[in-house]
């Protein structure tokens, strides 16, 4: 699950056939190696968790630092898909027209955008009903350098680092014109500076999951000396669940579930109780939990261990009273407000090992997320 708002519109007619796009665009909206030990977020506070460092985890170059400074150009690369279906319906586009900036908005040039399965649901063709008209642009999680401001912009300028979540509602009209780009156009208010500790790949793998884990928490009703068990905390959202209970909101147990070669991961996020979901069954836990954040669709075993009066946040699968489903709502401002815990450390993102993607494959990311074997986030970058 996840979530975020914003319409979009493209003079295009979406009979077209893919080869007539080109000249047709015209959008008018625009893991810290785990090594069994605790990881000390004082001594590496720009660190992000991951299983296996790589060269990848350097800084992005400089010259993306000042990409700001570049022209503009007409026409960009971009990645879309003008029918439902599997991956192989994305298509890379060299000729995609640079979207305009409405009033409230600022232009990007995106350095890198992350994959959430709100993503690869959508492009299934499963939230038909609400979604914006076909061709699309994928791509909810984005983090840039702003490049041209609306006349209504109030806080940003051109220059400014930024990273955000686009839609600020995920399944209601989200944006046909995402963040697999090399430009989009996103509203001042669903956007935040970028943390100074991290990179841009960094900070693009967070937006949506950690609003959702945040949103989540808070409609549980969690607080200070609560107990909590998550479903799934080595995921995107899992692993930011975990961080929220115990260095935000103060929780007095955080339990979590995943697979064996992730427990250690669970510990160094702060997890006080690691399960093996291979090994043991949560619902035979001796023990119950004020809150259950499902992030796996188990809602019919995670009842069974929650206390009475208690809450079970649920993502994906069926629901089971009281387990409740929502759709997070993307703002700006629960960012900056979480702004200072990454910036110190407390908050740390977890990037998959396998990442980041480059541009050029953005399928072959699209299908490690859809097989289920991610890690934290998937990111793409660089962007050109």
């Amino acid at each position: 699950m996840e979530a975020l708002l914003t319409t979009t519109t493209l003079s295009l007619s979406s009979s077209k056939p893919h080869s007539a796009l080109k000249s047709t665009f015209s959008f008018s909206s625009t893991f810290v190696e785990c090594i069994g030990r605790r990881i000390d977020a004082s001594s590496s506070p720009s660190l992000p968790l991951r299983f296996k460092v790589s060269a990848n985890s350097q800084a992005a170059p400089a010259s993306m630092e000042t990409s700001a400074t570049s022209p503009i150009p007409s026409e960009m690369k971009a990645w879309l898909y003008g029918e439902y279906g599997k991956v192989d319906v994305l298509k890379l586009d060299s000729k995609v027209s640079v979207p305009d900036v409405k009033e409230d908005q600022v232009l990007l040039k995106v350095v890198a955008a992350a994959l959430n399965p709100v993503d690869a649901k959508r492009r299934q063709g499963k939230f038909k009903a609400t979604d914006s008209p076909l061709p699309t642009v994928p791509g909810y999680d984005v983090a840039g350098v702003v490049v041209k401001v609306g006349s209504q912009v109030k806080s940003l300028k051109e220059g400014d680092e930024v990273y955000g979540n686009i839609n600020e509602k995920a399944l209601e009209n989200p944006k046909q014109f995402g963040s697999f780009a090399e430009y989009t156009a996103v509203e001042e208010k669903l956007l935040a500076p970028k943390p100074k500790n991290l990179d841009f790949f960094q900070a693009a793998g967070l937006p949506l999951a950690i609003e959702t884990a945040h949103e989540g928490l808070e409609r549980s009703g969690f607080s200070a000396g609560k107990s909590i068990l998550v479903l799934g905390g080595a995921g995107g959202v899992g692993s930011l669940v975990i961080q929220l209970a115990k260095e935000v909101f103060g929780a007095s147990k955080v339990a979590a579930t995943s697979s064996t070669g992730k427990l250690e991961l669970l510990k160094s996020l702060g997890a006080d109780l690691a399960i093996d979901y291979t090994k043991e069954n949560f619902e035979d836990l001796p023990e119950r939990f004020d809150v259950v954040f499902d992030a796996v669709g188990q809602c019919d075993k995670a009842v069974k261990v929650v206390k009475g009066g208690g809450s079970v946040v649920v993502l994906t699968g069926a629901v089971t009273p009281p387990g409740f489903r929502f759709v997070v709502t993307s703002n700006g401002s629960v960012l900056k407000k979480l702004n200072p815990f990454l910036e110190s450390g407390k908050l740390k993102p977890v990037v998959d090992p396998k990442g980041p993607f480059p541009f050029s494959q953005a399928v072959e990311a699209f299908s490690y997320v859809e097989a289920n074997r991610a890690t934290g986030k998937v990111v793409i970058h660089p962007i050109p």
